[in-house]
């Protein structure tokens, strides 16, 4: 319950000061955990980025004062956040699908959505099995490519990423440098967040001595303590959920700096699976 009451305060933080300035920094505070961490848990758990939700409810709400009010809509663009009405236009027409001043039409369709809650739901029938282990430093090479960080989004675009890899023959020449057969899964890096997106590398471990062409990306990754969570399906996409919204709210860890693993095992089509995570104890 503590943890649901510091969430429900961290939204009430959110909804007080839509029309202020928004600190990241006393979210995470209100919730107990570190900016970081709560920035890469958001999206697990609600399925979309804590700016684009902070973004829609002040659309939300800015669309209800134009519909409601006689307000300008400069004044509307200021109050929540937008610098030029250029710039609100834009935004709200992305998420509208109409101008702002458009929203005062009779008739007018407009999107709504509503203030986040969290309440209790009743998990934990399925066993999560993990392991904590601290390593020293390692280096990864690879390819990379930019996904949002909106979950729904990012979940589409990996696979279109790793079939592109494939098709570039990326893919074949890592395995080859590697001395690996074609069709060994490689593993994949999840790092620099920035809230609108992270980096998503097609990678493996660096082994020493070798030199890899230009193509290619080094990631040095720092001595760490990992929480890693296996998974012999590989359903790796239900696993990231479940750790964010039933593992780390009771763990007594959270997540640090550092890059995320999916580590994938075995050839395609008989693959399992890793995931790693950086962490601290609380």
């Amino acid at each position: 319950m503590d943890w649901l009451d510091r969430m429900n305060n961290a939204m009430e933080y959110i909804e007080t000061n839509l029309a202020d300035h928004i600190s990241y920094d006393q979210i995470a505070q209100i919730a107990c955990c570190s900016t970081y961490h709560f920035q890469r848990m958001f999206p697990f758990i609600t399925g979309v980025s804590l700016s684009e939700y902070i973004r829609r409810r002040r659309l939300t709400l800015a669309a209800f004062e134009l519909q409601t009010t006689d307000a300008k809509v400069i004044d509307v663009a200021m109050k929540y956040g937008y610098d030029s009405p250029e710039a609100f236009s834009r935004a709200f027409k992305n998420l509208h699908g109409i101008i702002p001043i458009s929203a005062r039409d009779k008739g007018a369709s407009l999107k709504a959505y509503p203030r986040m809650s969290f309440h209790i739901s009743i998990k934990g029938d399925v066993e999560m099995n993990y392991r904590i282990e601290q390593r020293g430093p390692f280096e990864m090479f690879g390819v990379y490519g930019l996904v949002h960080s909106n979950r729904q989004t990012a979940f589409a675009e990996v696979p279109e990423f790793r079939k592109k890899c494939d098709d570039d023959g990326s893919v074949d020449l890592m395995n080859e440098l590697l001395g690996r057969f074609g069709d060994t899964l490689l593993h994949a890096a999840l790092y620099d967040d920035n809230g609108e997106s992270f980096k998503y590398m097609i990678c493996y471990h660096l082994p020493k001595g070798l030199e890899i062409p230009g193509k290619f990306t080094k990631l040095s990754v720092p001595a760490l303590t990992w929480a890693i969570f296996p998974e012999p399906q590989c359903d790796l996409q239900k696993l990231w959920e479940r750790i964010y919204s039933e593992w780390f709210p009771t763990s007594g860890y959270e997540q640090v700096e550092g890059p995320s693993f999916e580590m994938y095992y075995g050839m395609a089509g008989y693959e399992a699976g890793e995931i790693w995570i950086p962490v601290k104890k609380k």
